[in-house]
């Protein structure tokens, strides 16, 4: 209890001087030091017992003892010889932060009696920390679209020091695109702002890297830098293109359904959908196309478009169409192409037999006659091919024959022709078999049946005249003779039929007016044919002569005798 007692008045001895240092330090004026943070323990910052005007010796009699307001003790008192010395080497930065002036209070207190000295060390800033930004990269998202003279904020650099000794101002590293403008805000910070100076395009250069530095005011300089990311964000400014222009391909016109042609490729500089393409097949004419695209590789396949199969070349070699590339941006861009598809013939024909025709039922009959020499031309076998190039080479064959040997045919003109003559020993009627064949991998063909039929008296006119050099001179003198010849028989044959003509119709009026002026046989009698007595060496039975009134020509024959029926009947 007394123990208690006794600790009450020291506690209140305490607080009685506390509150006495209170209104000292409140209604004195304080005495001010002032020296550079970061100074190192044991510099002397002033002597107070000269500088408060105490007696030497006083502080150590009065017991002398420095107080400090805050909790560490930063100075040191030599009682002795009055000098007040930094005890630990003080931050600015740590004790007063960016408060400006940066000031530390603490008390001299003497006792016998008790007496107290307002004393304020003013801590002064020197440039001993660096600018620092919050994060070693920053990243900026500009689009492509973005017009110079667009203004970028940026993150701005820390920095402890104040005053001159902060950040001063910003730059940027050397570029094309960008140069940074350094602002002051109202506390007198400085940050910085980006302007772009040149429009940027993504397909050019998609991201750029940009160091940004801080630099302070101190002496010397201190600086901060950091890494600017600037990725180029994409606007859908390009539209595809193809590799090619122009696509041409040969396709063989026996390629099956499905089968791929080529592959077209479109490529866009753009990114994300605005890269994304898309293929189309444009159908154009009246011409349906056996065509297909996927969308997504560019591949062209076939689809059936005759029957079942995909290309006939008989029915058209050639094909061009369109196709189209589009983006997924918004709005889409495009652009064409064309595809020129050659189809290759392939050998799906077979020859046709267009003379001698074919008739299942009774084959194709020529005369051969019986005198015809070797070589004589029987018939050429005429065919066609609907393929083309090597695929419509014709050949011909003799396959089978009656009589081997007797018939040959020519392997490229389809001629048959006579090898040797035929004897009395040969038949009369042959049958040839040939073979039509194209030169096509693998060949096809066709067979023709033609019969020859042997004949005797094959007339004149049908049977090859022979060759023989003509005689100059004396085959056209020859030639003129008969025709003089030739000339004077038909004149005059033409002037007796002219003058018999008008005695037949004199003897015709005459008789109407008297029977014996004229005598004619009775019973019928051609008009056109007269009788005269006492003429030639026959009888007028044996003799006709015909008279065309319409031709400038006269027909003279020997006929039967022509006896009339009066004579075989009996009186």
């Amino acid at each position: 209890m007394e123990t208690a007692l006794a600790k009450t008045p020291g506690k209140r001895q305490v607080a009685f001087l506390i509150i006495l240092l209170l209104l000292w330090e409140a209604g004195s004026e304080a005495i001010r030091y002032s020296m550079p943070e970061e100074t190192e323990s044991g510099y002397l910052v002033a002597n107070l017992e000269k500088d408060l005007g105490l007696r030497v010796g006083e502080l150590v009699s009065r017991e002398a003892r420095i107080h400090h307001s805050g909790n560490k003790e930063l100075l040191q008192l030599d009682a002795e010889t009055g000098n007040l010395f930094v005890k630990e080497k003080p931050d600015r930065e740590e004790l007063c932060g960016v408060t400006e002036p940066c000031l530390l209070h603490f008390q001299l207190i003497l006792e016998n009696p008790v007496q107290f000295f307002q004393t304020d060390l003013q801590l002064t800033d020197i440039n001993d920390h660096s600018p620092e930004f919050p994060h070693r990269e920053m990243l900026l998202k500009i689009q492509e679209s973005a017009q110079p003279g667009t203004v970028f904020p940026l993150k701005a650099a820390q920095d402890s020091d104040i005053g001159s000794n902060a950040v001063q101002n910003y730059t940027v590293s050397s570029n094309l695109h960008f140069h940074v403008v350094t602002h002051s805000r109202a506390d007198g910070r400085k940050y910085p702002e980006l302007v772009l100076d040149r429009a940027l395009d993504r397909e050019e250069q998609p991201e750029l890297s940009l160091t940004l530095t801080a630099v302070d005011g101190g002496s010397p300089p201190r600086s901060g830098a950091t890494t600017v990311r600037i990725e180029v964000v994409d606007i859908n400014d390009n539209a595809p293109q193809f590799v090619q222009s122009l696509y041409e391909v040969q396709v063989p016109e026996n390629s099956p359904v499905d089968a791929l042609v080529l592959t077209v490729s479109a490529m866009d500089l753009d990114a994300g959908i605005h890269g994304n393409v898309v293929y189309s097949l444009f159908q154009g004419g009246e011409v349906s196309q056996p065509f297909v695209i996927d969308e997504v590789t560019g591949e062209i396949h076939l689809k059936g478009l005759f029957a079942l199969r995909a290309l006939d070349y008989e029915a058209l070699q050639t094909f061009e169409f369109r196709v189209g590339a589009t983006d997924q941006g918004l709005p889409a861009l495009s652009s064409q192409a064309l595809v020129r598809v050659l189809v290759l013939d392939a050998n799906d024909n077979a020859p046709f037999v267009l003379y001698p025709l074919q008739n299942a039922s009774v084959p194709y009959t020529e005369l051969l006659p019986r005198a015809a020499e070797p070589g004589y031309l029987v018939t050429k076998v005429v065919a066609v091919d609907r393929d083309s190039g090597q695929n419509a080479w014709l050949s011909f064959q003799l396959l089978k024959a009656t009589e081997p040997g007797l018939f040959t045919v020519w392997a490229h003109n389809g001629e048959v022709r006579t090898s040797r003559l035929l004897s009395e020993r040969d038949a009369p009627k042959h049958r040839l078999l040939l073979l039509v064949k194209d030169n096509g991998d693998p060949p096809r063909s066709a067979s023709v049946t033609l019969q020859v039929l042997v004949v005797d008296g094959f007339s004149q006119p049908y049977l090859p005249l022979p060759e023989v050099a003509p005689d100059s001179v004396q085959d056209d003198d020859l030639l003129t003779l008969y025709l003089v010849i030739a000339l004077a028989s038909v004149s005059s044959l033409f002037l007796l039929s002219v003058l018999l003509f008008v005695g037949v119709r004199l003897c015709r009026r005459a008789r109407e007016a008297s029977l014996a002026v004229c005598s004619m046989p009775e019973g019928h009698f051609p008009s056109h044919l007269v009788d005269v007595n006492g003429m030639g060496t026959l009888s007028q039975g044996y003799y006709q002569y015909e008279v065309t009134g319409d031709s400038a020509t006269t027909d003279f024959k020997f006929l039967n005798p022509i006896i009339p029926n009066s004579l075989f009947q009996e009186p």
